[in-house]
Order: C-alpha cells, then sequence, then structure tokens
C-alpha cells in the first residue's frame, strides 16, 4: 500500500496502519469468461418487491455486500533511524537507543487495510493500487468470513487501479454500471471498509463530476458526499441498480475522517484499464508527444484566443508525433479526433485511449489562425511531461535577468545559449505572482526569440498597461509559457 499522504487536504483513503506501538490512522456462477465480458453482461436483477417501503437502499445492501472484500497487506518498510547506517541521521536519540538496545532493526514490518469488491465469480477483485502498493502479502477476506492469499494480476499507478486474482470459484459478484450517465444529485452507495469495520454501507448523492484534484494525468473524478473514510478505498461507489458506477479512492479532509466530500473512479475508466490488466499486467497507452498547460484568462488575451478554452501546448517532445506533425509550441488545442478540448485536462485521456498507430486529427489555433494537421499516435515511453499553469500577475514585472553563458546553459541543464536567465525576481511582483523562478530562461517574449537584455527591452518597450506580456520559458527540463499582467 502506498504510504498516504497527507500533501494538501486530498487524502488517499488506504486504511489503518497497524504497528506494534498502537493503531495509527493514516488518511489516505462458473464463467471463466475474460474481464472485458463483464462490460456486455446483464447485472442481477433487484426484484422490486423486495425492497421494504420506505427503504429503497435495503435490497441494495442485500445483493452487493457479499461481494465486497477486506483486503489486508503487509510491507517490509526501511527504517529511516538505523543506527550507523550511512547517510543516516545520529542524534542523541540514536545513540541512547544504541547504548541501551543496541543496533536499530533495518527494516519493520507494517499492515494495512483496505477494501475491493469482485468483478468475476472464479477469483477476480478490483481495488485501488495504492491499497497494494509494495505489499509482500495480500489476503483477501470474504463476507463468509474465508480468507485466501491474493496475488497481482496487473496494476497501474497513473489510474491507481489494481486487479488481483484469489484461488476461489463460484464467489458474488458485482456488475459493472455506465458512470457516462450519472447525473449531479443521483443517489449513490458507498460499500467498504472504514477503519477495519467490514460491510459498511453509507449513502448520498452524485455532488460534481468530473473533478480533478492533483492526483494523476487522467484526473476525473466523481465527488460524492457519502461518508467514506481511511479503509474505504478500493471499495465500491454503487447507484440505485446495485451497479457499480465508481471505485472510491480519496476524500478531502484536515480531521482523517469525512466531512462529506470523496471522490470516486469512474467505472468507465476502470473498463478500458482491466482488460489491459489481465491480458499484461500493465497498460499501454497512446502519446501524442507534448507537454500542455491550461488557458488563463490572461493567457487568452495575450494569445488573442476568444475565449480561453483548450490546451496550450507548452512544448513539443523530442522525437514525438506531435513534431512529426509539425506542432509548435504556443499552439492551442481545440479539438482532437472530432472531441471539443474545452480544459486542458481532457486531451490526455482521449490521446492515451487513441489505439497505438492510429491516425488522429488535431484541430489547433496558431497565432489566431485554425488548423488542421494529422499526427499518428506513438505508444506513452514510461513517463508523461504535463506543465501546469501559473498564475497570472497583476502588478509590476519585477523582473533582474542576465545573458545565458554556456557555463550557466550546462549549470542549468539548457540545452543551448539562446536566451536569457532570471537573476532575481522582486517580492510581490507580477513576475513572482506568475510564479517565473530564479534559473528560469526566457525563450520568447510576445511570441519574439530574445537574446540580449536589449532585445527583452525592445520586445517591452510597446507593452501596454493592459495587455499581458507572453513569456515562454524554460526551466528544468521543461518549457511553459506563463502571462505576465503589469499595471501601468
Amino acid at each position: 500500500m502506498r504510504t498516504h499522504r497527507f500533501l494538501k487536504p486530498w487524502i488517499i483513503l488506504g486504511g489503518v496502519f497497524l504497528l506494534t506501538v498502537g493503531t495509527v490512522l493514516l488518511a489516505r456462477g462458473g464463467s471463466t469468461a475474460p474481464v472485458s465480458s463483464l462490460w456486455t453482461e446483464k447485472p442481477p436483477a433487484i426484484a422490486a418487491n423486495s425492497t421494504p417501503a420506505g427503504s429503497p437502499w435495503v435490497a441494495v445492501a442485500k445483493a452487493d455486500t457479499p461481494a465486497v472484500v477486506n483486503i489486508s497487506t503487509t510491507q517490509v518498510v526501511k527504517n529511516p533511524m538505523t543506527f550507523g547506517e550511512q547517510g543516516a541521521p545520529n542524534d542523541p536519540f540514536q545513540e541512547f537507543f544504541h547504548q541501551f538496545f543496541g543496533d536499530m532493526p533495518r527494516t519493520y514490518r507494517t499492515h494495512s487495510l483496505g477494501s475491493g469488491f469482485i468483478i468475476r465469480e472464479d477469483g477476480y477483485v478490483v481495488t485501488n493500487n495504492h491499497v497494494v502498493d509494495q505489499a509482500t502479502a495480500i489476503t483477501v477476506k470474504l463476507s463468509d468470513g474465508r480468507e485466501f492469499r491474493a496475488k497481482i494480476v496487473g496494476r497501474d499507478e497513473k489510474t491507481d487501479l489494481a486487479l488481483l486474482k484469489i484461488n476461489a470459484r463460484g464467489l458474488p459478484v458485482l456488475s459493472l454500471g455506465n458512470s457516462a450517465t450519472l447525473q449531479v444529485g443521483e443517489p449513490v452507495m458507498a460499500i467498504g471498509n472504514p477503519f477495519g469495520l467490514e460491510g459498511t454501507v453509507t449513502t448520498g448523492i452524485v455532488s460534481a463530476k468530473g473533478r480533478v484534484i492533483g492526483e494523476g494525468p487522467y484526473d476525473n473524478f466523481i465527488q460524492t458526499d457519502a461518508s467514506i473514510n481511511p479503509g474505504n478505498s478500493g471499495g465500491p461507489l454503487v447507484d440505485t441498480a446495485g451497479q457499480v458506477v465508481g471505485m472510491n479512492t480519496a476524500i478531502f479532509s484536515q480531521s482523517g475522517g469525512s466531512v462529506g466530500i470523496g471522490f470516486a473512479i469512474p467505472i468507465n475508466m476502470a473498463k478500458t484499464v482491466l482488460p489491459q490488466l489481465e491480458a499484461t499486467g500493465h497498460v499501454t497507452r497512446g502519446w501524442l508527444g507534448v507537454s500542455i498547460q491550461p488557458i488563463t484568462p490572461e493567457l487568452a488575451k495575450a494569445l488573442q484566443l476568444p475565449k480561453d478554452e483548450g490546451a496550450l501546448v507548452a512544448q513539443v517532445l523530442p522525437e514525438s508525433p506531435a513534431l512529426k506533425a509539425d506542432l509548435k509550441a504556443g499552439d492551442v488545442i481545440v479539438a482532437y479526433d472530432g472531441h471539443t478540448i474545452s480544459k486542458a485536462g481532457e486531451l490526455p485521456r482521449l490521446v492515451a485511449g487513441t489505439p497505438i498507430g492510429q491516425s488522429a486529427t488535431v484541430q489547433v489555433l496558431r497565432d489566431g489562425k485554425p488548423l488542421t494537421v494529422t499526427v499518428q499516435i506513438a505508444q506513452m515511453p514510461g513517463t508523461e511531461q504535463v506543465a501546469e499553469a501559473t498564475h497570472p500577475a497583476r502588478e509590476r514585472l519585477g523582473l533582474a535577468v542576465q545573458v545565458l553563458t554556456p557555463a550557466l546553459a550546462k549549470q542549468l541543464g539548457v540545452p543551448d545559449t539562446s536566451g536569457l536567465v532570471v537573476a532575481g525576481v522582486k517580492d510581490g511582483s507580477p513576475a513572482a505572482a506568475a510564479g517565473i523562478q530564479p534559473g528560469d530562461v526566457l525563450i520568447e517574449v510576445n511570441r519574439k526569440p530574445v537574446h540580449t537584455v536589449a532585445e527583452l527591452r525592445q520586445a517591452l518597450a510597446g507593452q501596454k498597461p493592459d495587455e499581458p506580456t507572453l513569456f515562454q520559458i524554460h526551466r528544468k527540463d521543461a518549457s511553459l509559457f506563463v502571462a505576465v499582467m503589469a499595471n501601468g
């Protein structure tokens, strides 16, 4: 299981970690058809006369809870405080411990709990990747009390999904629904093992769809106010027909408990991932080869766009399909293969789902003019590069720059010596507010290359106070655009 993070208030719902010194809560029928065949199977009907009047969820809970499992894992964790280990801090506590008790153990075991649900009667179980990440042993406990050792068939870190297999048959299963048809306000039920309390059900509604919470490049979460807590992770979110529409994954909380803001992976995303996990153990995705960032109102104005929609190409990667198709930094992708791009986050999901080798049409705005190019999608390398928008500025620029020398270029990891290095950024200035940092390399200003301080001054000379200045900068191994608005 992933070490559950307190970064931001987003909490991945891993479960309960049990250490030897106490309990620490970390908010974080007979068919052997392939997993992919589940997508078209008719769900088991819940008889209308089986639901008592005034209790519409009773039949759903009765039908679905037996297929929800408890997942416990064991991890072997390296002890960062091992006495005498090279690079470990030798503080007085370590010396005291060593003197009276000997060396600290180099590793120790941790245990954690999560949830999952059965999707095939011959033992296929779905859960979150972070529930089983780095696990040395995985135990699946069924609702009838039986326990099985599980093996990982495949897992995908980017969507936080994992497929497990236990040696059992004749198991109860859940049917997968259609998350695309979910409506905001629709009632849903979360089933899982919060804080290790097995078979817990809570109800609520769909609060929102398409939430982006910064967990990965394919964020598209369902938000719900159904109470979910640590230990619910990997459990199903079901609709009134008893079909799975999401997998409970994260909560927003500053206390570690539910405050009515939970997030679930849409089940339609899982439908595209699970067949690949069964077949190969991993997911193969399409790759365009661009770094993108959202269009802010300031960027839209600087780029003379009619509206702040689309995905701004901040960088075209070497030897990529985008480079071969002549896409350029500064292009704004407004449609991909017939799908309008309103938000930048929509593009990675569409590209990832494109079959390798297939051609796709990309509609862009270049210098305000529409252009259509055809790209042949390649297989995604091991990592993606996605730039995020910086915050726009509204005051004076506040920049100090110097010419980029070969020595500075080598130190900063810049491939050539074209541009100006940001030597300083004034506190509280528009440049600081926009996210420009010392060490950034200015490549272009208002779409014109700058190699000298004189060229920078010339590029800024005619700038009106109410117009944003558009910078293209190079930072570490990425390129991005920043719009800086200065008052007169």
